[in-house]
């Protein structure tokens, strides 16, 4: 129980500190006359197919997937599967 504790105080310590969310939604390949002409209204065709999982990174890493639903007319992720770290990943 001691270690419990001493390992929330340890983590209150970083509790502030900002991280960057991403939500993949699929990657396409472009030319750089085709993105030149992007405009207001250009639909991109991605790889992924509607439903298909996204993934969720923080900092660059994969920590989970999920998919997108629609809540109160925004866009948001549930989260379906968290992806385990290795040992490696999660000291550094």
């Amino acid at each position: 129980m001691a270690g419990e504790a001493q390992d929330l105080q340890d983590l209150s310590l970083v509790m502030d500190v900002p991280l960057e969310v991403t939500v993949e939604l699929g990657r396409t390949s472009k030319k750089v006359r085709e993105v030149l002409q992007l405009g207001p209204g250009t639909v991109l065709e991605l790889d992924r197919m509607a439903g298909e999982p996204v993934d969720v990174r923080v900092n660059g890493r994969l920590v989970a997937k999920g998919e997108v639903v629609l809540l109160d007319e925004l866009f948001a992720v549930r989260i379906t599967e968290v992806v385990p770290q290795g040992p490696e990943e999660e000291g550094s």
